[in-house]
């Protein structure tokens, strides 16, 4: 009984690099992205994982960056299953904007609640409680029954989402998740126990593009 779970964040997007709110705006990945992307696939097959279920957002940065990693895993036809439920935190009126631009219109403290606290709501938009309150459900009723079988899950997905899957599985409080980080193309590895409690957690750092 593997019980592997696997946690991708997608690869650098195009509006990453541009330093703009993203959110449920959906740009594709850049060629570092695609690269990443591609490194993460890599470095997973060096280290012998396979899978037999592949989970992502309704979003194509999240999309591209599991189509490449499963390229160069050779597991293109696994089954895979997108779902608006692993999609990025809604920034609401702040997505498409310069955060610089937002720091100079709202002030550093005011940007810096939107971004970071737990319950405060950006304009039209969702603050991280909200996200983990769609993700949890999800990955508790869709994705958690198939590990518990024994089955290998990758999910390709973003910094948001991600982080409501660690709230969980590394038993975070609202307090400490805050300041947990995700990088774009970094792979969280993740074994379970019977009970689902986690029995092993190992990063696995973006490779060298």
């Amino acid at each position: 009984m593997q019980r592997l779970l696997v946690l991708v964040r997608h690869g650098q997007s195009e509006w990453n690099l541009e330093n703009l709110f993203t959110g449920l705006k959906d740009p594709d990945l850049t060629a570092l992205g695609m690269e990443e992307a591609r490194a993460a696939g890599r470095a997973l097959k060096a280290k012998g994982f396979s899978f037999d279920r592949a989970y992502t957002s309704n979003l194509v940065r999240a999309q591209h960056t599991l189509t490449l990693i499963l390229a160069e895993l050779g597991q293109q036809d696994i089954p895979t299953i997108r779902d608006e439920a692993l999609n990025e935190r809604d920034y609401g009126d702040l997505s498409g904007l310069n955060k610089d631009e937002a720091r100079a219109k709202w002030g550093d403290e005011q940007v810096r609640l939107w971004r970071r606290s737990y319950e405060v709501r950006p304009p039209g938009g969702e603050s991280l409680k909200d996200t983990i309150a769609r993700v949890l459900p999800y990955y508790c009723e869709e994705i958690l029954p198939h590990l518990l079988r024994g089955e290998r899950i990758l999910v390709s997905a973003h910094g948001n989402s991600l982080r409501a899957l660690l709230m969980v599985l590394d038993r975070l409080t609202p307090e400490t998740i805050l300041s947990a980080e995700i990088a774009t193309g970094a792979a969280l590895i993740y074994r379970l126990s019977a009970d689902s409690t986690v029995e092993s957690k190992q990063d696995l750092e973006p490779q060298a593009v």
